[in-house]
């Protein structure tokens, strides 16, 4: 009983082994083969050149692979492509090439154009290539294995300076101290920046930070002459230009990012508030700056106006903007007192009809409207609706346009 169980254990052992020594003798060793080809880049590293779009900035050079019987035919085959796309058939770009030909070149336009449209990279984002290329052996009496080789090379893209920011600054030797002062985002414009500073004589810069790199806003004719008031045609470049301030005092300097314009206003082409004039329930005419405005109508059900605590622009104090929310039917008044001049006092609200008749209507999320302003009966019984959803309105006095948004 003993050896019939010890036959048991070593039986399917000793099968295995016979049927490994019978497939042993199955197998053949393929001669290794000796492999010719090879390739050399002309630079381990290479920035493209802007100065010389169509100039070769990078070639490759291989060797023949070896030879083989005459009854076959070597093709060469290149691929270029980003590495790890892995040569893939959308991203690499293939090439057969002619007989004889050992020399593969780009330009730094073809690289660029292929980093920013083919491989969809990043603007000034440094990327590595691969090149690859494939020998390989048709017609004959037996299969040749085809010859590959590959080789990578670092690229430094051409520098776009992109017209866009995270923060913009005021920078330059007009700025007292020499210390950059960051301009604030506008509320009613959020491509928009502005700031009103104290300058003193000397040059003024407007750098700009994005992706971390730091550009700056120049004149597009290169002139740093001040145009006082006027729009400026701006662009983006990664050297410093400056606009020559030559008179001390209080400047508001506006960069429209989407329009691409710098506006500075010296203290002689300062911005006002906007100033209206009305007449009290004393029968007395009274002036009023508009800094602020309140909401009256059936938004208070008519009771005690409600204080906007508008914000007033920094790119225009004619630009006055609400955040608190509310909506409702209402028409904004000059004055926020709680005796009759309420009722009486300076509104903006809908244009009056055709014929100078009060009318309501009511605001579109994100279209902009006319606004009309006056005392007279009708416009001080003329309303807007904010629609609901709206959290933010926007009151143009300058333009008299009003905008109500969400966001």
């Amino acid at each position: 009983m003993k050896k019939r169980n010890y036959l048991y254990k070593v039986l399917p052992l000793w099968l295995v082994v016979l049927y490994l020594s019978s497939c042993n003798k199955g197998v053949m060793d393929i001669d290794k083969v000796e492999e010719h080809l090879e390739i050399q880049a002309s630079a381990a590293a290479i920035a493209l050149d802007e100065s010389h779009l169509t100039d070769d900035i990078i070639t490759f050079n291989w060797t023949p692979a070896r030879t083989v019987s005459d009854d076959h035919v070597v093709l060469y085959s290149t691929k270029l492509d980003l590495l790890g796309n892995n040569f893939g058939t959308s991203t690499a770009i293939l090439s057969y090439e002619d007989d004889g030909v050992f020399s593969k070149s780009f330009t730094s336009e073809q690289l660029q154009n292929w980093a920013n449209e083919k491989w969809g990279l990043s603007a000034n984002k440094p990327f590595t290539l691969q090149f690859r290329v494939v020998a390989e052996w048709q017609g004959g009496p037996t299969f040749e294995a085809p010859e590959v080789r590959t080789v990578t090379v670092n690229v430094q893209p051409i520098k776009t300076v992109i017209f866009d920011a995270d923060k913009v600054f005021l920078g330059g030797s007009a700025v007292p101290g020499m210390s950059q002062v960051e301009m604030s985002q506008t509320l009613e414009n959020l491509d928009q920046y502005a700031y009103l500073l104290d300058l003193q004589v000397g040059e003024l810069q407007i750098p700009v930070d994005f992706n971390g790199e730091t550009n700056y806003i120049c004149p597009t004719d290169g002139d740093g002459t001040l145009k006082d008031g006027e729009a400026v045609p701006v662009t983006m470049r990664d050297a410093p230009a400056s606009w020559k301030i030559e008179e001390p005092g209080q400047y508001r300097v506006v960069v429209n990012m989407k329009n691409k314009t710098a506006s500075i206003y010296s203290p002689e082409k300062a911005l006002e508030p906007k100033t209206v004039v009305w007449n009290n329930s004393a029968g007395g005419q009274t002036t009023t700056a508009v800094t602020e405005l309140w909401m009256h109508g059936a938004i208070n059900n008519w009771g005690t106006p409600i204080k906007c605590n508008a914000t007033v622009s920094l790119a225009d104090p004619q630009i006055l903007v609400y955040t608190g929310g509310l909506t409702g039917k209402t028409k904004f008044i000059v004055y926020g007192g709680n005796d009759n001049d309420k009722n009486l006092a300076y509104a903006f609200s809908c244009p009056l009809t055709s014929t100078g008749a009060q009318q309501e209507q009511t605001l579109v999320l994100g279209k902009e409207a006319d606004l009309s302003g006056g005392f007279t009966s009708a416009q001080r019984n003329s309303y807007y609706t904010i629609p609901a959803g709206a959290n933010i309105v926007i009151l143009d006095l300058r333009n008299m346009k009003i905008t109500a948004e969400k966001r």
